[in-house]
């Protein structure tokens, strides 16, 4: 019994790992986000509504039964697996009753499409990179923040008797410079308006942009594309790592397979030359 429990487990193993199942699932989840795109039109519900819940339901029990054989297979190493967590926490949610005080949960049921980043290789890396450059970005962080502090300070000392709608408060006066900052209206909407009365303000503004918005932001670009590159770098060193130790796996494993073949065309090659009594080739 316990053997044919290991071969039914072996086997449901090969079926969730298997590259067409996971085509076969992001498929899905990419079709579930059309769904619930379509259930948000009053035309669309009025038309063939059932059919679109019924789809999702459909697609939902899918997704569950989809968990449960990676739970299965994977036992307390699914646990291990932050995107399994992820996925599982992602479906759960959608099977949280939606009525009454909880069906505001029922918007949450889009974070399903999410489950595209645990699936889609590509999309993981991007994510994982991004993580990874949450400590470094603090220090960008803090940075940022005392600077937004100091300047609100003496935005509102400067301007809040004259403009007390962006700067009468330090809150205001950060939502503004905040505003400043991402260059939205930042010109015709504030800073002239501010200029018409104190002519020497461009001195206060054009250095807070130069400082946020050419210099501490891009510290962010920075420190995210190192930390992508440096993520890049570990998953190839990896690879090349798990090729040499006998457990190769993506590009590693083709070429490797590649090599095997070709060995293995040479080595018949030789024994037919032997049996013909010429001379077999040197590789």
């Amino acid at each position: 019994m316990s053997s044919q429990r290991a071969s039914l487990r072996d086997r449901l193993r090969d079926l969730v790992d298997a590259p067409a199942f996971e085509r076969a699932i992001v498929a899905l989840i990419v079709a579930n986000a059309l769904i619930l795109g379509l259930e948000t039109s009053p035309s669309a519900m009025e038309a063939i509504g059932p059919v679109l819940v019924a789809l999702d339901r459909a697609i939902l029990a899918v997704f569950v039964a989809e968990i449960a054989l990676r739970l299965y297979v994977r036992r307390l190493a699914f646990f291990r697996d932050p995107w399994r967590i992820f996925d599982l926490v992602v479906v759960g949610v959608a099977l949280i009753p939606a009525s009454g005080p909880l069906s505001i949960l029922r918007a949450f049921r889009i974070l399903r499409v999410l489950r595209l980043v645990s699936t889609v290789p590509s999309m993981r890396r991007v994510v994982t990179g991004l993580l990874r450059a949450i400590p470094g970005m603090g220090s960008v962080v803090l940075l940022m923040s005392l600077i937004f502090y100091v300047f609100a300070v003496m935005a509102t000392k400067l301007f809040g008797g004259a403009f007390p709608e962006w700067f009468e408060t330090m809150g205001e006066s950060a939502y503004t410079l905040f505003q400043v900052m991402t260059l939205e209206s930042w010109s015709m909407g504030i800073v002239r308006p501010v200029m018409e009365a104190f002519p020497m303000a461009w001195a206060f503004f054009v250095p807070f942009i130069l400082i946020t918005s050419f210099a501490v932001l891009n510290l962010f670009v920075g420190i995210m594309v190192d930390a992508m590159q440096t993520h890049h770098e570990a998953e190839d060193d990896a690879a090349v790592a798990s090729a040499a130790s006998g457990h190769p796996h993506g590009a590693a494993a083709e070429t490797l397979a590649e090599l095997r073949a070709l060995r293995a065309e040479i080595a018949e090659l030789r024994s037919e030359m032997r049996g013909r009594g010429a001379p077999s080739p040197e590789v």
